[in-house]
């Protein structure tokens, strides 16, 4: 029997566990052209909390009723497509369940073994090329760039410093709590990070840029996109990637009081969605996959166990306790 999380209700402020429900069906069966997906990892991201909101976005929103939209790696264990084998490993959107129903069409075969599995929905995954992609081609870093980052010790945002070093950047990190920072900066080489759980961050973030920013990759929105829109050095590039302190509210969305930081200083803002770079994906796996291998670039995997425990694990990215890249293992 195959295991599914369901969508049962539109959450209003942090997701409660009525929100879904849980459901078995049969495994499904391939057709010509298909192939059955055995989950081993299900990807959790801050973008899921978005996708339950029934309003216009990138992207249709999860349909009440439909399996949880997340992303996923496993192996293929029953199959009609000659492109997709019996033992293949997959990466995906198969959901949040057990099994999935694939067609090749949203579905990529990936080089890894059952260790690296995790790594595929992390670093060498969508979290790393959201980083890759964002921080090269939207934020357009050079060496010497200035260069502050949100939710630093996130699945994204540890990448994209870790990137901006390897350019040859000056990097600070804003992440929650001093372990994390410290892990910023001892484990991921960040020149600094700034802790916004300290009572006094503000002072501290504007101590650690003295002299501006040229680049602000934003995980994080509200007061911190702010704080940084005043730090904006001439021709200065804010990467819009997310903004994890708003997905929760029930009240009305703060936006940015200092924008008109961004025409004194003739400074760009842009968004960011990693599926418009689907063409180039290989691109980003190859090159992040290099940097691994040479040791420049860590990845950081926070895994917990069981489909039953996905709520308690889904809150870890609202509420902190975890640290890099969320996934559950499917039992």
């Amino acid at each position: 029997m195959n295991k599914k999380v369901i969508l049962d209700k539109r959450p209003i402020g942090l997701p409660s566990e009525e929100v879904w429900r849980y459901e078995t069906s049969e495994i499904p069966t391939p057709e010509e052209g298909q192939f059955v997906v055995k989950h081993e990892y299900v990807s959790l991201d801050p973008a899921m909390r978005g996708w339950m909101n029934d309003v216009p976005s990138y992207i249709p929103p999860v349909a009440l009723g439909d399996v949880m939209r997340a992303g996923t790696i496993g192996k293929v264990v029953a199959s009609k497509n000659d492109k997709f084998p019996v033992g293949a490993i997959v990466s995906g959107g198969g959901g949040v369940q057990q099994y999935s129903l694939g067609d090749g069409k949203n579905e990529f075969l990936v080089p890894a073994n059952d260790a690296l599995m995790p790594k595929f929905l992390g670093a060498m995954g969508m979290p790393g090329m959201t980083a890759y992609f964002g921080i090269l081609d939207v934020g357009k870093i050079k060496e010497g760039d200035r260069v502050l980052v949100s939710g630093a010790a996130g699945a994204v945002g540890s990448v994209v410093g870790q990137i901006a070093k390897i350019i040859g950047c000056e990097v600070v990190g804003i992440a929650g709590g001093p372990d994390k920072c410290k892990h910023v900066v001892d484990t991921l080489g960040f020149d600094d990070c700034v802790d916004y759980k300290s009572p006094d961050f503000k002072s501290a973030l504007r101590a650690s840029l003295p002299k501006g920013i040229d680049v602000y990759f934003d995980n994080v929105g509200g007061e911190t996109l702010d704080m940084a829109l005043a730090k904006l050095r001439k021709g200065a590039r804010v990467v819009l990637c997310g903004a994890i302190s708003q997905y929760n509210t029930t009240g009305q969305i703060q936006g940015p009081k200092n924008y008109l930081s961004l025409l004194i200083n003739r400074a760009s803002m842009q968004g960011l969605i990693v599926f418009d770079y689907k063409d180039r994906y290989g691109e980003a796996v190859m090159q992040i996959g290099q940097w691994v291998a040479e040791g420049k670039l860590k990845t950081d995997e926070d895994i917990y166990e069981g489909i039953e425990n996905f709520h308690s694990t889904f809150l870890r990215l609202f509420n902190g306790n975890k640290r890099g890249k969320l996934i559950l293992k499917v039992n």
